[in-house]
């Protein structure tokens, strides 16, 4: 970590820190801290496992706001600071701002480009090496909570990204599900220029981190899946790669990295061919289908732990 990434991430954690206790919001309240402190400090994290935790995403201050609950010694620390995905049109927007997300931990992302592209590379490398990464499913924010007949823990469907990233991750990495509220509340979307760029006081800020999701029976309910046959169909505009000159060779590529991948058997494609008249390379092509369905599948399954949690954390405070 330079000199310069340190100032910048350390500078910023201070200014989180601090305006979380200035009294600016009514409380904030933080629990199951340690089950991250416990994640970081894991000697295991030595060995190459990465950590990953995954959020909803409820305000455009999520980020970095919510790691001001952690001591500043993290904040000065490569290895106890998250790494992130941000948008290129939102905060690579000019050489200043580029500069200073790069030096921040944020790896550019370019929206549309899907989860073949070298942010989502680069967050796999980065675990490999044991780094702590931070996604928000969702990719985008999300105060459809704030709408009538939504529940409070309605997301929309997670990124496929999610699904890639801890397919080719090549040992299992820490999950730790949160679940943020009040945020909404502190910077809601929708206001006028320039409300909408100030934080409304008095919020109601509360960070939970969940216990760390069991790889084991993350492997196990795919192999279950995936022996019964309920791993669904993908939307045909989603797999329909044979029109895309560029995506059949990413998918095949990532179909064999998938197999090398923790996740072992479980991601395996069961395809094979069928008879003379099924060539090698169509049975690629299935295989590859079926590994995007399983990506599909790992990317339902975390978001349903973070919605788990999120229901956990809802139900207390009703």
């Amino acid at each position: 970590m330079s000199l310069l990434s340190k100032a910048t991430v350390g500078t910023v954690g201070l200014l989180c820190k601090t305006f979380l206790r200035i009294g600016y919001c009514s409380s904030v309240s933080v629990n199951g801290l340690e089950n991250l402190f416990s994640a970081l400090e894991s000697d295991e994290r030595n060995a190459g496992r990465g950590v990953v935790t995954i959020s909803n995403h409820i305000s455009t201050l999520d980020d970095p706001l919510v790691w001001g609950v952690l001591p500043l010694r993290y904040q000065l620390d490569s290895r106890m600071t998250r790494w992130t995905l941000g948008a290129s049109d939102i905060m690579f927007t000019n050489p200043i701002f580029s500069a200073f997300f790069r030096k921040g931990q944020v790896i550019e992302t370019f929206r549309g480009n899907g989860l073949f592209q070298p942010a989502i590379d680069l967050a796999i490398r980065k675990l490999n090496s044991g780094a702590w990464i931070h996604l928000f499913g969702e990719g985008k924010v999300n105060q459809l909570i704030r709408a009538p007949g939504h529940s409070p823990v309605d997301l929309i469907r997670f990124k496929w990204g999610i699904g890639r990233i801890l397919m080719e991750t090549m040992k299992p990495p820490i999950i730790i599900p949160m679940w943020l509220t009040g945020f909404d509340q502190l910077m809601p979307e929708g206001r006028s220029a320039p409300w909408k760029f100030l934080p409304r006081p008095g919020a109601a800020l509360s960070i939970t981190f969940g216990k760390p999701v069991d790889n084991a029976a993350i492997r196990e309910t795919l192999n279950v899946a995936v022996n019964k046959g309920d791993i669904p169909e993908l939307p045909q505009s989603t797999h329909g790669g044979r029109k895309d000159p560029v995506r059949p060779h990413q998918e095949e590529v990532s179909a064999r990295v998938s197999e090398s991948g923790w996740l072992g058997g479980a991601a395996s494609p069961r395809t094979k061919v069928g008879s003379e008249s099924e060539t090698t390379r169509t049975a690629e092509w299935r295989a590859a289908e079926e590994i995007a369905r399983i990506r599909s599948a790992v990317t339902a399954l975390l978001q349903r732990k973070v919605e788990e949690l999120g229901k956990d954390v809802v139900g207390k405070r009703v």
